[in-house]
Order: C-alpha cells, then structure tokens, then sequence
C-alpha cells in the first residue's frame, strides 16, 4: 500500500473497498445485527482513504432491491445490496425474481447468523442468532440467481467479489448472491494489498456462426410476411434494430418487453401485441423474447418458421418453454443484428441482378405495410376518445394515459423522461419517440418494482423527469411509506401515476378470460378481487413532504398532473397523482 492508504483492518474493510475499486457506486442495505463490522468499516471509510460505495438505508428489502434494479437500467452498473440474514433474503426475495427475469445484474447479499456461540470476534450475542439460523439459507435464493456463495475465509474475498460480479454481467446477466458471515467480516486482514482492477474479465458477448446467420438471412429473404418479435433487457439492447427494421420493411412487436426496444413513431413499430402479424407470418425473427407469444392466445401457420436470437436463445432458465425453433442463433442481439444486415443485403443485392423491378415491387410492398401499421396505431390510439370531453368509463385508463402522453411530449422527445410502468398506463395509445424511454415489469410478475426502479433510475439521473405508472395494488406492493421515506431522504424527485380501480383488475380478466360465463363473471362483487375502499395516497406521500393528489373523477386528472408536474419541475420535489378509475 501507498504510505498515505493504510492496509484495511479486517475483511470488512477489505470487501468494500474491494467493492468501490470495482466501480460499485451503491450499496443498497437494510441492516441487522449481522452488520455490525459493515458498519464500522463504512464509518472508518472517510478517514482511511480505502473507499467503499456510498452505503444508503433502505427501510424495506423490496425497495433496496428495486432501487439497483433501477439504477443499473439507467447507467449499466451493477449495483450492491446487503439484507438481514434469513428475513431479509425472505423480504428481498420477489426484488430477486424479477431482476433475474429482467436479465439484471446485481450483486445481492445477506449476513449470516453467526455461526460460533463463543471465542471469536462476532460470535453470536442475542437468542435471534439461534433462532435465525438456516440449515441452507442459499436455499431461499438458488432458483432465482446464477451463482451463490458463502464467504468463509476472508483472504478470498477479492477473488469471491470479482467471480461475483464477473457471473453476474456474463450473458445473459442477472443476479448472484453472497452471504457474508459475521466473523468472517469481523476478522483481521491478512494484509495483502488488494488490487486496483478485477482479477476476473466479464465474458465477451457470444458472436452468431456464420452458418446459422446465412440461414436465417435465406428465410428472410425469402419471406413475404415477415414479422420481428423483439424485447430489450436495457437501454441498448437494441441496437441497430431501428435501421434494420426500416431497410427491410421488418414489422416489430415488443411483447413484455422489460425496456422498450424500438421507438413507437418508427414507420415499423407494429404495437405491442402480435395478434394478427403472427398468424399472417410465414417467418417470425424472435429477438431475446422470453414469451414472443402466448400459446393459447396466438396461432402461427404450421409452415412459419421461427428464428431465434438471444445470448441464450432457449432460455435455459424457463423450466418449461414450447415455442418452436427454425434456426437458434446464440449471440449478442445487436451483433446478430448487424451479421442478418449484412447477409440481406447481399441477398437482396444478388436478387435485384437478376429480378428487373424487385426493388419498386419491395418498396411497395413496404408503403403498404408502413400504412396498414400506421392504421393500426391510430386505431389504438382512438380507444382513448376525445381528450377534451371527459372520458367514457371503459376507455379511461386510455384517456389518463393520451393525457400523460400530452404532458410528457416534449420531454419525451428530448429524452428528458424515463416512465417505469406496472399495469398502470397504456402504452399502446402514447407516443414514444425514443426507444429507452418506458421500462416494463419483468415476467416474473413480481408486483412492488416499478416505483423503487424510479427511484434508483433517479438516484443514477438526477436531472431526468422520472415517473412510475402503476396499479394501486402495485402500489401497495412497492412499500410506499418506504419509497416516499426514501425520496425525501435522497431528495429524488419522482412522480408516481397510480391508477386506482380498488381491486386486482389482473386477477378479475383472469378469471373472466377462464370462466366467461361463470358463477364468478355474474357476481355483484368478484371473490378476492376488491381493494376497495382505497385509502387516499396523497396522504401517504405527503407524511415525508411530498405533493399529493386524488381525483376522483378521471375528467380532473389533467389539471392534477399539470400541478404535479410543476412540483417536479420546478420545486424537485417527489409528487403522487391518485386517479380513481370506474370500476368495471
């Protein structure tokens, strides 16, 4: 060590300092008694010069979790929490479910119970040491992340970290934990220096073969009704898909698509549901879609053939997965791109020499298909009615969405705005004319994420208007007393949208897509689908200073989200807008 930076004094120090030397901005933590020589590392931190992330309290797992779930989609730096033992790693769980659906990496970690009752540095001190202890606690976490580990000897915590981190940004990224036992953090260094850089490279993206790209190019090339099926697990995930998609007259569907792939004024962004494409197509290019259609609801020809693209074109992870498979291209989705680019080209090339008129045939062909998904977009767009009337009952969620669309254009045009949404706006009537700009819920399903991912795309983007669009159950699952607490702590100005129905309205169209006709679609009120009455959420964040508002008639939600929007603005200061929806 350099005369000035002292060697770190126990494995505590050494792990996060180990940490920020990484690039790890953050560590996200909701403490317990485990923490002990966390804690004491952190507040030496300042004086010693080894450094360590800025550790930030968190008052719920879920929210901590979310939050670098939210701060890597922002800047594409995988992020550290830390959780109570066996509770914590409980709480934090469903945060783990959807980072591992949404492809994100993060370093995830819990203490352990200390595993001594006496004659170390650490050993356990209170009865909830007993009653905490697992006889597997990697258990809670195994299904849902790519790698775990225990750190017993704290002379490998270095190499432990770099593994860590270099699994979890491999593709397809995603989370891995760590426990770290109280002893092991609370022992004395060993003194070696610790190194500057990673000892462990993230792998490169895997390249597509040749071979498979050729044949992927021919049935393309060959295809009269093409149809792309695209999702993007971040901001860039999508390269050169908008150019590609246009030089080829290549109709795009993103369906759960955690990122949004491709901007929806693109000539051939075809919406967000496949129907009618996927039954016309003869070739469908999947493009890292976990579910690009869903069985029982889509129907493909039996003669279309599927491409599929991804780091992991199977998606291994899925234990059950039935959509079929022409060609399997396992590569880095922008590098597959790119090779089909160059591959249609030639193919299209070497076909105009010897096919006087194909080009005026194919730029036709592309006139026609950029009017019919044009029709298709002000179709939707349609369902939200008049903006200036008040809206009709069944097509409010689209009207309150054509509003925030309204009030956001500008900003959205600029790449000012980010919108985290869970079931709460429709983005099939908004305009987005950048790709990056809306964030969806991962298929994990796990509900409470999109309001702490605002506040992590936040902490990351201090100048971006953000907003999380979401359900009043979704809503309730995020924690909000914890999130508003965590807004007003870090001074993150975000707005939440909350689209108040007073019930699962997901639960409710389940039941009435299985039972159309039954006991339960007669029913004057649906079993286990009420959350009425709904409590007034502008109470809630206004308990942590911030500005809150419910309407209770939809026709006031313009007037609402201008105020709102102001606070923002101008006063950087979080803001809720409750707006009741007719129940239905």
């Amino acid at each position: 060590y350099p005369p000035c930076v002292p060697a770190p004094r126990t494995v505590a120090e050494a792990y996060l300092a180990a940490l920020a030397r990484r690039g790890v901005d953050f560590l996200f933590a909701n403490a317990g008694t485990d923490f002990a020589p966390v804690i004491e590392a952190l507040a030496g931190a300042p004086s010693s010069g080894l450094g360590a992330p800025r550790a930030i309290a968190v008052p719920h797992e879920v929210v901590a979790v979310g939050m670098a779930h939210g701060y890597w989609l922002a800047t594409g730096r995988p992020q550290a929490v830390m959780v109570h033992v066996d509770v914590g790693t409980a709480n934090a769980l469903v945060g783990v479910m959807n980072a591992a659906r949404a492809h994100v990496p993060l370093l995830f970690t819990s203490g352990r119970t200390p595993f001594t009752e006496s004659g170390h540095q650490g050993s356990r001190d209170l009865p909830i040491h007993w009653g905490q202890e697992m006889r597997d606690q990697g258990a809670l976490v195994r299904e849902h992340v790519k790698w775990e580990h225990e750190l017993v000897f704290g002379d490998q915590v270095e190499t432990v970290v770099d593994r860590a981190l270099a699994i979890a940004t491999s593709a397809p990224p995603g989370p891995v934990y760590l426990s770290l036992p109280r002893e092991t953090l609370a022992a004395a260094w060993n003194g070696a220096p610790l190194a500057s850089t990673p000892t462990q490279a993230t792998p490169a993206l895997p390249h597509p073969d040749p071979a498979a790209i050729e044949r992927a190019a021919s049935l393309l090339a060959a295809a009269r009704r093409p149809l792309v099926i695209a999702a993007a697990f971040n901001r860039d995930a999508s390269a050169g898909l908008a150019d590609f998609a246009e030089r080829f007259a290549l109709p795009v569907v993103e369906h759960w698509s955690p990122c949004l792939a491709l901007a929806t004024e693109h000539p051939m962004h075809a919406g967000f549901d496949p129907g009618d494409l996927l039954a016309e197509a003869d070739v469908v290019l999947v493009l890292d879609a976990p579910v690009p259609w869903i069985p029982s609801r889509h129907r493909l020809a039996e003669s279309c053939a599927v491409i599929q693209v991804g780091p992991d074109p199977t998606f291994a992870d899925l234990a059950l997965r039935g959509h079929r498979s022409a060609v399997a291209i396992c590569s880095g989705v922008s590098s597959a791109i790119a090779a089909l680019g160059r591959a249609l080209a030639e193919l299209v090339e070497r076909s105009d020499m010897n096919a006087p008129g194909a080009p005026s045939a194919r730029s036709s062909a592309a006139d026609e298909l950029a009017c019919r998904i044009a029709a298709g977009r002000a179709r939707d767009r349609a369902r939200a009615g008049d903006l200036g009337l008040p809206p009709a009952p069944a097509a409010a969620r689209a009207w309150i969405s054509r509003h925030l669309d309204e009030a956001l254009a500008a900003d959205l045009r600029a790449g000012r705005a980010w919108i985290f949404n869970e079931l709460g706006c429709d983005p099939s009537v908004m305009r987005f004319p950048r790709s990056g700009a809306l964030f969806g819920l991962s298929i994990a399903g796990a509900l409470g994420w999109a309001l702490p991912a605002a506040l992590g795309a936040q902490l990351a983007a201090p100048d971006q208007i953000v907003l999380a669009t979401l359900g009043d159950g979704s809503y309730t699952f995020a924690n909000p007393v914890a999130c508003h607490q965590m807004a007003a702590t870090l001074g993150l100005p975000v707005l939440a949208v909350v689209f108040d129905n007073q019930g699962w309205q997901a639960v409710r169209q389940a039941t009435l897509a299985l039972y159309p006709q039954g006991d339960a679609a007669d029913a004057e009120e649906m079993p286990l689908t009420s959350l009425a009455p709904s409590p007034d959420y502008a109470q809630v964040i206004a308990a942590s200073g911030g500005y809150g508002e419910r309407v209770d008639d939809p026709s006031g939600f313009p007037a609402a989200l201008h105020r709102a929007l102001q606070v923002v603005r101008r006063e950087r200061r979080q803001a809720l807008v409750q707006v009741r929806l007719p129940l239905s």
